[in-house]
């Protein structure tokens, strides 16, 4: 299988590509012959994301846009691509406040041009009696928040979103559902609910927070602290996102939830005990005089959890990992690269271009 993966040097989109490539897939039908990473590194990429690999024959990265149709097209044509993983996205809330231009821009103007052009490829491979499949991965925020005692988040709940960023996402899953219904795109949503793991850019909660209670920093949370998440490790998300590949059915929307719901606060408090096993006993941390409350953001959604019921019974799918056992995989991911966490902090990973390879 050849493969499309945008924004594959980012969180999520690095441990994919490392997943595709590097996991044993010996009897799953899938077979990687080549995997075209399309990333137009803006700050969230990193290609330290996936050294290790840079000299695999089967990676072929490209620094681009999906607002390139030309670009897009070609790649899709030249070479022969028989999937599309569509990850590519400005992904923080924080920033989706303060720019929301540029999240309609990437995410629903970039989704629609790279969806124009996997619709024209679709329909060229269909001539030559060949597949295609188009996945296109969005977040649990799309429905907005619930509340205390409401049932989880199915495939079937209506939109909320409640953030420029999720709007702008909400809109980009619908271009994908009708895209699939107007021009036969062979489309599969997937919503997942938050995503934590290695090589995740340190503005999101669990690596920020890790960063700072190594300094011994305080550490911010908004409001009381109390907002609640469905906490998936990120290799549960790609397995399932390959699983999908393999067997979602075209036109479905697939969510992907770890079960695992915690408030911020909660998952602060298990960070300082696992960065304290870390430090040495004159650094252990107590969390009381570290956690500090600041100011909540503006249509902060209270809680979300997702219902994984139809993944699971569907295609096989659950979850390996628990917080229990991914967040110190985690931290001990940060603590045995150091040298990325700090080309990230002090902006030097920023040095390093792809340069453009069509």
């Amino acid at each position: 299988m050849r493969i499309l993966v945008t924004g594959g040097f980012g969180f999520i989109g690095s441990n994919l590509v490392r997943h595709l490539l590097g996991s044993d897939h010996s009897g799953s039908g899938l077979e990687i012959d080549f995997l075209v990473n399309l990333d137009k590194m803006t700050y969230a990429a990193n290609p330290a994301n996936l050294s290790d690999i840079a000299d695999d024959p089967r990676h072929f990265a490209v620094e681009g846009d999906i607002n390139d149709l030309p670009l897009v097209s070609g790649l899709l044509e030249r070479h022969d691509i028989d999937a599309v993983f569509h990850l590519a996205a400005e992904s923080h809330v924080d920033r989706s406040i303060d720019s929301p231009g540029d999240f309609v821009m990437t995410n629903v103007v970039g989704t629609q041009r790279l969806l124009d052009a996997a619709s024209l490829h679709h329909q060229l491979r269909k001539t030559e009696g060949k597949s295609f499949r188009f996945i296109h991965v969005s977040t649990d925020e799309v429905y907005g928040a619930l509340g205390p005692d409401d049932p989880a988040f199915t495939e079937s709940s209506p939109y909320a979103p409640n953030s420029p960023y999720s709007a702008s996402k909400a809109a980009s899953d619908h271009f994908a559902r009708a895209y699939h219904r107007t021009f036969g795109l062979p489309v599969v949503i997937t919503n997942c609910s938050n995503v934590y793991g290695p090589r995740q850019f340190p503005e999101k909660l669990v690596p920020l927070m890790i960063s700072k209670i190594r300094q011994g920093d305080t550490l911010p949370l908004y409001g009381d602290g109390l907002q609640i998440r469905d906490w998936l490790y990120v290799e549960d998300h790609c397995r399932a996102l390959t699983r999908i590949l393999l067997a979602g059915r075209p036109g479905e929307v697939y969510h992907i939830g770890g079960s695992a719901e915690l408030t911020n606060l909660e998952v602060v408090r298990r960070l300082v005990d696992l960065v304290s096993d870390h430090l040495p006993d004159s650094g252990k941390r107590d969390p009381n005089p570290l956690i500090q409350f600041v100011a909540d953001r503006p249509g902060h959604d209270r809680r979300y959890a997702i219902n994984s019921c139809k993944i699971r019974e569907e295609l096989g799918w659950i979850p390996k990992e628990t917080p229990e056992s991914g967040f110190p995989k985690t931290v001990d991911w940060y603590f045995e690269n150091e040298e990325w966490l700090e080309q990230v902090l002090s902006g030097a990973y920023k040095g390093e271009r792809l340069g453009l390879r069509g």
